[in-house]
């Protein structure tokens, strides 16, 4: 499994530098209201979180994970969104999957990329 994340602040129209981003995966078979951490990153000078592999465990396989942008700490708690959450479906775990956040501090945006 490869998810890779690009934030991009849309009031500056610069890249989300410093946003802290969380990867976890459901876990089904365990307990379906659990989720599970498999990576904690945060964006570069480029907003981007380029893949989280170098921490994912390779087991990860298909299913429904989310990731979970700190969007309270970005903008210092000046927001209607202090967290915002995109849960994604992995069917194919040897695709990549690139999930951008266009962010302001009273809306956002997403889509699956490329």
């Amino acid at each position: 499994m490869s998810v890779s994340t690009h934030v991009l602040d849309t009031v500056t129209g610069r890249p989300a530098v410093g946003v802290l981003v969380v990867l976890e995966k459901l876990d089904e078979q365990a307990d379906p209201a659990r989720w599970t951490l498999l990576a904690e990153r945060v964006t570069d000078s480029e907003g981007r979180i380029a893949d989280f592999a170098s921490s994912q465990p390779t087991a990860a396989g298909s299913g429904n994970v989310r990731l979970r942008f700190d969007t309270g700490g970005y903008f210092r708690g000046e927001t209607f969104y202090p967290e915002v959450i995109v849960t994604f479906a992995i069917q194919d775990p040897a695709a990549h999957h690139h999930v951008p956040l266009l962010l302001s501090p009273y809306g956002y945006s997403t889509y699956r990329g490329s």
